[in-house]
């Protein structure tokens, strides 16, 4: 008799994990039409841990099951895919994994349906990353991760030497080279391919200087030049004198976590999920995490994650809501954190003594979400980000002679002046 119980009251659990948040919330979901099987489109799981979470979806809703469709790893191919999909207004796609620099040009095309904000428990995430969710007012997407740059270190060799961790350029400059010359390992890399990651990570020393490159809602430029130089000449340098190697300039962030786990950087950016791995590396405990350094002091990171948006192409509205509310509910955003090592968009479990002992880095991490800048709310971003990352590639790149700083940055300001005017 207890063993037929234990299924029932199971289905029960997750029948009321999946409602999350007021019956008013629930009464929302009625304006959308259409229920049955779906589909989760989102990026390639490499932790495995996602489909546990839909198997229990589907446990408990077998007339409306979910299949998981993954995409490629790179966000730049993630996009394509999807944009093919939905410019087809194909219903394949019901759920959309999208990177949160996605949601003005999927709203503004038409692409995604808006959400009512009732519907989701939104004053229990962090604020940041529901405003990544937001365009022109309306909801069009929930948080389901969220992610902010870092800088892991090698804590046993600055030991050695005496350093602190670095909260200055300088500071990562000085430390970067000394450790390259001394142990024969690069100083310092992030993500430097010519694609959405180095946007990031211009961007991020650009706000790490006190600048921007377009206003929050993505309808001017405002790049202060001698800012932006700032930023640019900070990486330049580092190619230049060396701390930063050469093979840095194909790295994305599989290869920089990589190359840092496998011994072979003292500093690298990345995001939060490399922790996890890196734990496990032949770098072990030896290692510790700390906010990216800025020009005077602690920098600004990019706020990245991923958001749940409906596809307005999808005969199963009502379904893909609901399992929105179920997917981003507390029990499933804990799971998140503690089975794929992604960083959960509700702000209480960054301060969860149990969670903080298994993932000594949510402090931090905490501290870089809620300082973090989104990148611009521009219906056209993947145009600004592809001027960015061509640009600062050139500037980049050896002889180091394709143009200074000040030229990069004035000719990318242009281009970007030119791409907002056409919006």
């Amino acid at each position: 008799m207890v063993r037929r119980l234990i299924p029932v009251a199971l289905a029960v659990l997750l029948g009321l994990a999946g409602a999350g948040c007021s019956a008013a919330g629930a009464r929302e979901t009625e304006r959308f039409g259409g229920t049955g099987p779906f589909t989760l489109v989102i990026g390639r799981d490499t932790t495995t841990y996602l489909q546990p979470l839909l198997d229990r979806w589907n446990q408990t809703h077998p007339g409306e099951r979910v299949t998981l469709l993954e995409l490629p790893e790179g966000a730049d191919e993630q996009r394509a895919q999807m944009v093919a999909n939905l410019q087809a207004k194909s219903d394949r796609y019901d759920v959309l994994g999208l990177d949160v620099v996605w949601t003005a040009e999927f709203a503004e095309t038409g692409w995604i349906l808006p959400l009512e904000r009732a519907m989701f428990p939104l004053n229990r995430f962090l604020p940041p990353v529901v405003d990544t969710a937001v365009y022109r007012g309306k909801l069009w997407a929930v948080p389901y991760t969220s992610n902010a740059g870092l800088l892991y270190y090698r804590k046993d060799l600055l030991a050695k030497e005496g350093f602190k961790p670095p909260k200055t350029w300088e500071d990562l400059r000085t430390q970067a080279r000394a450790l390259h010359e001394k142990y024969g390992i690069g100083g310092y890399a992030g993500q430097f391919l010519a694609y959405e990651g180095l946007t990031v990570n211009f961007a991020e020393a650009v706000q790490s200087a006190g600048g921007q490159i377009l206003s929050p809602d993505g309808t001017k430029v405002i790049m202060d030049v001698d800012k932006a130089k700032a930023g640019l000449d900070f990486l330049v340098d580092g190619f230049r004198e060396g701390w930063i190697p050469p093979e840095a300039l194909s790295f994305k962030e599989e290869e920089s976590r990589l190359a840092f786990q496998e011994g072979r950087l003292a500093f690298a950016r990345n995001w939060p999920h490399a922790y996890g791995p890196a734990t496990g590396s032949s770098v072990g405990d030896r290692f510790g995490v700390t906010r990216l350094p800025g020009s005077n002091g602690p920098g600004t990171a990019s706020l990245g994650g991923y958001n749940l948006a409906v596809s307005a192409f999808s005969k199963r509205q009502k379904s893909a809501v609901e399992f929105i509310r179920y997917f981003t509910s507390l029990e499933n955003q804990r799971r998140v954190l503690a089975d794929g090592s992604f960083p959960p968009v509700w702000a209480e479990l960054y301060d969860d003594p149990g969670l903080i002992k298994r993932f000594p880095y949510l402090p931090v991490l905490k501290q870089s979400i809620l300082s973090a800048r989104p990148r611009p709310a521009s219906a056209n971003y993947d145009q600004v980000s592809l001027v960015i990352a061509s640009a600062v590639s050139n500037a980049l790149t050896p002889p180091f002679t394709k143009g200074d700083s000040d030229d990069v940055v004035s000719s990318m300001k242009g281009q970007l002046e030119e791409i907002i005017r056409a919006q």
